[in-house]
């Protein structure tokens, strides 16, 4: 019997990470979790050492991990090899961790202002679960679901269905691109709902 190809195994990967097999997603994060929060100790080290006292690499993790489980089970991703799924998790990673940082320092600016606080004393992390632990994928994809509206839903699931973007505009009309644009503007309101695009923080 022939033995699968890479490309047919990573093919099938995803297939079963879109269909929100937990199997798949714990996969998910065994292969990629070290290597995702490598990424966020080096940037927070490079950029400042003192905000590795204020944000923990689970906690980028975990959200990088499940905003791709959630984007990919719709089909928002187009990836062909595990380098490329790296390289968009990693870039994931960068993006949060930018965005967090830039609150973070707002939040010392505020909290100096307000309360008299030393900055030292903010503590943003929070240990409580693992990246494995929040995966939960056919949980995750049901409340998601909820909260789309009909037509988003639509428009979800024959991305789901591995449809390209031309087959999903010729069936619901509109062009490629802007119903790739309703997808995204869809997810990352329904992230922001759902709290996926922001860090848990503890209480100051």
């Amino acid at each position: 019997m022939t033995q699968p190809s890479e490309a047919e195994l990573f093919a099938d990967f995803l297939r079963r990470i879109r269909a929100g097999d937990e199997q798949a997603a714990t996969e998910l994060v065994r292969r990629y979790e070290a290597e995702i929060r490598l990424e966020v100790r080096t940037w927070l080290r490079l950029r400042d050492s003192r905000l590795r006292r204020a944000f923990d690499s689970i906690d980028i993790c975990q959200s990088v991990l499940a905003s791709f489980f959630l984007r990919a089970a719709v089909g928002e991703f187009d990836l062909d090899d595990p380098q490329q799924l790296i390289k968009l998790l990693v870039g994931m990673a960068r993006n949060k961790l930018s965005e967090h940082v830039k609150q973070h320092q707002r939040q010392r600016r505020d909290i100096r202002r307000t309360a008299g606080v030393r900055p030292e004393e903010v503590d943003l992390r929070s240990n409580d679960e693992t990246p494995s632990q929040v995966i939960s994928g056919q949980e995750l994809l049901r409340e998601f679901s909820k909260r789309l509206t009909a037509e988003e839903r639509q428009l979800a699931d024959l991305r789901a269905q591995g449809c390209d973007w031309a087959s999903v505009a010729a069936q619901l009309g509109g062009t490629p691109e802007g119903r790739r644009k309703q997808l995204h503007r869809a997810i990352e309101r329904v992230e922001e709902e759902l709290g996926l695009s922001s860090l848990r923080r503890s209480p100051l």
